[in-house]
């Protein structure tokens, strides 16, 4: 029986998953790495304790048949193209160092998300990567010698697993260099953005060829929302997926129909490329979800998320209270890097039960956002949820309420694992088939547009309490 491995590095852990043809799936690894926090703004990782990481993990597995990758997304690092040395440390996704040398584009704003289908952000890799060649003077010595490789994390790994940095289309749709039309670099991006063309990995299939790590063939590298995307069993337009990890991502597949650039406030991405033919999602991002969770833990708000599973009080939105969770700006379909996170309501008689109330409601307003304005394009009736943050049937429920979709929990909880050995297996032309819910919920009513007028309010209000100016 043929055995497919997922190697999935996340932006807080790399775990690894085995998946039998018959769909049988088993974690064989799991290890967190450290989080390096060298500044208010700045979000960083150490590539070779990553890397360590995966070594560890494919130790751990033994034999496969094939491997899938998954990464990040949008963290991104420079690295020597001959030695495959890193030449500075991953900038991850949450960083917002290049805040005010994205704000400087604002006068090309328009032709950046026309070409590459993204709007002007430090969220994207486009100015992480144009940072280290203007402040790091190892990543100048090597553009100056031609041993530069600037990229995403996937690449990086790619180059030291099997010898070939690549990255595959999904992945450079995140990074505002990629034209979203022809799926290649774009030398105006590059040029707008600064970063040499050159110095970029070939893009490549999501399915395909990647090498191979000690004879075993890696046939599978995408980014981790659109490998959960396939795991969640997502091919139809209009089947949506939202994952509650560190943030909570949602994509809704729109097959191979590109929807325009800021059409309500979404983003249109690669969901795959498979064989030639390639599948388009609109994509929307809440940034704190689970950092929101971990905060509140840090400053004692929470002493563990299971706490957040059940309130004995009628929701907090409907009783006054609100949490925004804006600890890293806004997303979508803001698009607001400066806005604050702020609770708005409270009064002499609120408790600390209800500020745990109004943090998870605020997780799920903010998906209940995008999930309105994706179905303002597509009918959206169905929601299947993953990630850790979704565990809280507390928010799995407010979220099928407020929004007036069913809401299903599958039966695996890696779907962004599960969905890369999927694709792994797929270049075998192997299908694994797609896990049954184990719990589904449906929306009690409620009047989920006053929820939404609600928070919208205390939307407003976290944008004009702009977070301080960083260096």
């Amino acid at each position: 029986m043929s055995i497919f491995l997922a190697l999935d590095q996340g932006t807080t852990s790399t775990r690894a998953l085995k998946v039998a043809a018959d769909g049988t799936a088993s974690i064989v690894f799991s290890a967190a790495h450290a989080q390096h926090f060298s500044g208010t703004d700045r979000v960083e990782h150490e590539a070779e304790e990553l890397l360590a990481n995966l070594r560890a993990a494919l130790s751990a597995a033994g034999e496969v048949t094939a491997i899938g990758l998954s990464n990040q997304g949008e963290s991104c690092l420079a690295w020597d193209a001959i030695d495959g040395r890193p030449l500075s440390p991953v900038i991850v996704w949450q960083d917002r160092r290049t805040a005010a040398q994205v704000a400087a584009l604002s006068p090309v704003q328009a032709e950046i998300m026309a070409l590459s289908g993204l709007p002007l952000s430090p969220y994207f890799s486009a100015a992480k990567l144009a940072w280290f060649l203007e402040n790091n003077d190892d990543v100048k010595e090597a553009r100056r010698a031609g041993r530069l490789m600037l990229g995403t994390t996937d690449a990086f790994f790619l180059q030291r697993l099997t010898g070939r940095a690549a990255t595959d289309i999904t992945t450079a749709s995140r990074t505002s260099l990629m034209n979203i039309a022809t799926g290649e670099w774009d030398s105006r991006l590059c040029q707008i953005f600064g970063v040499p063309i050159e110095c970029l990995p070939p893009i490549l299939p999501t399915v395909g060829e990647f090498g191979d790590i000690d004879g075993t063939p890696l046939t599978a590298s995408v980014v981790d929302q659109q490998a959960a995307l396939y795991g969640h069993g997502c091919r139809v337009a209009g089947d949506t997926k939202i994952t509650f990890g560190t943030g909570a991502f949602a994509l809704s597949l729109t097959g191979p129909n590109r929807r325009p650039a800021g059409q309500n406030g979404l983003l249109p991405t690669v969901a795959w490329s498979i064989r030639g033919e390639t599948s388009y999602a609109t994509d929307g991002g809440v940034h704190a979800a689970g950092a929101a969770i971990n905060w509140a833990q840090r400053i004692g708000l929470l002493n563990e998320p299971a706490e957040l599973n059940a309130f004995a009080a009628g929701p907090a939105i409907d009783r006054g209270l609100a949490f925004v969770p804006a600890l890293a700006g806004l997303g979508s379909p803001h698009w607001d890097d400066s806005a604050a996170g702020l609770f708005i309501g409270m009064t002499g008689a609120t408790t600390r039960q209800d500020m745990q109330q109004a943090l998870i409601e605020g997780i799920a307003l903010r998906a209940s956002e995008i999930v309105v304005a994706m179905a303002s394009d597509a009918p959206v009736t169905r929601i299947s949820v993953d990630g850790g943050v979704s565990r809280s049937r507390y928010l799995c429920q407010f979220l099928a309420d407020t929004t007036g979709c069913t809401v299903v929990i599958p039966s695996v909880d890696e779907l962004t694992a599960y969905g890369t050995a999927q694709l792994a297996a797929c270049a075998l032309c192997e299908t694994l088939q797609t896990p049954q819910p184990s719990q589904t919920m449906t929306p009690n009513p409620c009047d989920g547009a006053a929820r939404l007028a609600r928070f919208a309010q205390a939307v407003d209000r976290s944008k004009d309490w702009h977070t301080p100016a960083v260096g």
